[in-house]
């Protein structure tokens, strides 16, 4: 299967790059710095281009049975255009080019309900603050991303981690079109649910939680992580 992955540079990316090759898919690595690409091998080609460069998104898609948004940024108080404007230049390119499947990734927060079984601390203080404050602008850029999403005719499916953590391998992970228990997921487990339902045409048309259940961090680990990254 001919598999194109945007941000394939960031830590997910790379997993699910990874991942793909392992099961014998040709993929193309979307990146801005492809000279700093550290996977290699048979079936890969890197590309270098900027989501926010239609005329350079369009030959990446072109060819492709399946599309793959593995987008990221940072925290931070500056507006957030990344996720939003990729996925129009995205959606724009499969259409010229009649790619029909795409799996992207957002975040857990977007169910807009409590992760089922949180304490009153959590639900009311840590998590609110997070979205509220810590990551105002990438949620809100996430939601006018799965806006576009939604109004496009793809065969599509969002995938909504929860708090993301380093993980080599895939473990017996959860998945649910509702929030599911628990606050993490490994990016081992989030690349194999991409890449997953990218191949088998999973929840169509769905937004799908993903969970990790085993060897969880705490969430000061999280934000200890977050706060080294700024």
């Amino acid at each position: 299967m001919n598999i194109v992955i945007f941000g394939a540079n960031g830590p997910t990316g790379r997993q699910t790059t990874r991942q793909a090759l392992a099961a014998g898919h040709s993929v193309t690595a979307v990146t801005r710095r492809p000279d700093a690409f550290p996977v290699t091998g048979p079936g890969l080609r890197v590309v270098g281009a900027d989501v926010l460069d239609p005329a350079a998104v369009e030959p990446a898609v072109a060819g492709q049975d399946a599309v793959i948004s593995a987008l990221g940024v940072p925290y931070g108080r500056r507006p957030v255009t990344v996720y939003s404007v990729g996925i129009t230049h995205i959606a724009q390119a499969m259409t010229k080019h009649n790619v029909r499947r795409l799996v992207a990734v957002t975040s857990t927060v977007l169910f807009d309900t409590a992760a089922p079984g949180e304490g009153f601390l959590f639900r009311r203080l840590l998590e609110p603050a997070v979205v509220r404050f810590l990551g105002r602008t990438v949620y809100a850029d996430m939601r006018r991303m799965e806006d576009v999403v939604r109004e496009s005719d793809h065969a599509w499916t969002v995938i909504r981690p929860g708090g993301l953590f380093d993980t080599e391998t895939v473990s017996d992970y959860q998945v649910g079109t509702a929030r599911l228990p628990g606050r993490y997921t490994a990016r081992a487990d989030l690349a194999h649910a991409l890449l997953h339902h990218a191949v088998e045409n999973r929840h169509v048309r769905a937004c799908v939680d993903v969970r990790t259940t085993q060897d969880t961090p705490t969430f000061l680990d999280l934000l200890r992580k977050e706060a080294v990254g700024r």
